[in-house]
């Protein structure tokens, strides 16, 4: 079983996605604990949000006090609702959070059953739960619950890189819901540092996006629309708007997702491990296709781009250990498109030197593992309601807006 585990500030839109499930017959709630239950048994958004509220409203200084949960066991696991159920109490339990309210939604629009639990990470007083050493602890309790449950382990690639993202297909149908998957994703999980970056990431599943720009009534409007690709790499059918998807995947999200990269890659040094594995399989690999396979190995994806002459005018280098994704010449000029077209041609070129430290160094294994809580959003205390609405739309949902009003309201009483 594999957990995957992010904190956020957008309570509304971690139950706004998983109501839109639940409101298209694709999942269903199967426990919840202190939470309002509405007379007819059922939960809705306003309800999870009165439960909430208490706490949110005692918070004191936590940003990201939204914590959003996957449990996903192995496909082949054959599990009861109540199985389920009382797996996702035991994981909550041990993990230090099973006195707080949280609601388990059972998702079952793919094949493989999963389960996605809302809480928070702050308690009744406002204090911060312990979160150290989260994932560490989180992967344990994972193989304690194995055990316990006889459930299929998960093999030690799958506890490295997550489960895949499977790439879009648009002959299999619901185009909308299968790009939603992976964009959600790889916006909140990858850094990337232009658009012209992100495309090419998403390109990997068969998808691509597109920047529009225009004027409505005097004013001017700038926004992205996402399209599935076919086998070619053309597009396949119709696009969809960022907004029916959140905007967590619109244009100011992904370019505050682009600043916050910048900052996370200098500081860690996170182009270093990608330079490494380039340089030595330059130097080693005597065609493109070789190069590619050496690359694949090390957990980086290669996408060049050629004009209808073969010619390589771009390159890409997508590192799926440390999640980044980085154009050649951003890591330097010998990585450049004009030297990989060079080499693979029979043109004469200086490979640059591996560094002389191990490609299996500390460094090239302290990657960006994608189980653990993400803490790469730019928000501030203050946006700390600034949600989105369940069709992705900004301001236009009248049941998140009167909770914004009324949040800021005691909040401000409280301070008085």
């Amino acid at each position: 079983m594999i957990a995957k585990i992010s904190s956020s500030n957008t309570l509304y839109g971690a139950l706004a996605y998983n109501q839109n499930k639940v409101d298209a017959d694709h999942a269903k709630v199967i426990f919840a604990n202190k939470m309002i239950e509405n007379p007819d048994g059922n939960f809705d958004i306003q309800s999870c949000l009165q439960s909430f509220e208490p706490y949110l409203l005692a918070n004191k200084r936590t940003e990201k006090p939204v914590l959003h949960i996957s449990l996903n066991p192995d496909p082949k696991d054959v599990l009861t609702d109540e199985q389920l159920s009382e797996i996702a109490q035991e994981y909550m339990q041990k993990m230090g959070y099973g006195n707080q309210p949280f609601i388990v939604y059972k998702h079952e629009d793919i094949e493989r059953k999963h389960l996605h639990i809302v809480s928070l990470r702050v308690d009744e007083n406002g204090k911060k739960i312990d979160h150290n050493f989260e994932h560490r602890r989180s992967m344990d309790v994972c193989r304690e619950l194995e055990q316990k449950h006889n459930l299929i382990p998960a093999d030690q690639k799958q506890q490295r890189d997550g489960l895949p993202l499977k790439p879009v297909n648009y002959r299999n149908g619901d185009v909308k819901h299968q790009i939603a998957n992976v964009i959600r994703s790889v916006a909140r999980d990858y850094h990337f540092l232009s658009l012209k970056e992100y495309r090419a990431l998403l390109t990997l599943y068969n998808i691509s996006m597109e920047e529009v720009r225009g004027e409505v009534k005097g004013k001017t409007y700038q926004g992205i629309v996402y399209f599935a690709l076919d086998e070619k790499g053309e597009k396949a059918g119709r696009p969809f708007k960022s907004s029916l998807f959140g905007k967590n995947v619109g244009i100011e999200a992904l370019e505050k997702r682009i600043i916050k990269s910048a900052e996370i890659i200098k500081d860690k040094g996170l182009k270093e491990r990608s330079k490494r594995v380039l340089a030595a399989a330059m130097r080693t690999c005597k065609n493109r296709k070789d190069f590619e396979k050496a690359l694949a190995k090390q957990g980086i994806s290669a996408i060049f781009r050629t004009n209808d002459e073969g010619r390589i005018y771009g390159a890409t280098f997508i590192d799926h250990q440390q999640k980044c994704v980085f154009n050649g010449s951003r890591l330097g000029k010998e990585f450049s498109a004009n030297v990989f077209n060079d080499l693979f041609n029979g043109t004469t070129v200086i490979c640059p030197q591996t560094p002389s430290n191990s490609l299996n160094s500390s460094n090239s294994s302290n990657s960006l593992n994608s189980f653990h809580e993400s803490e790469t959003d730019n928000s501030l205390i203050g946006s700390l309601f600034d949600v989105f609405s369940p069709d992705g739309s900004s301001g236009n949902d009248f049941e998140e807006q009167a909770f914004i009003r009324r949040m800021k309201k005691k909040r401000k009483q409280k301070r008085i």
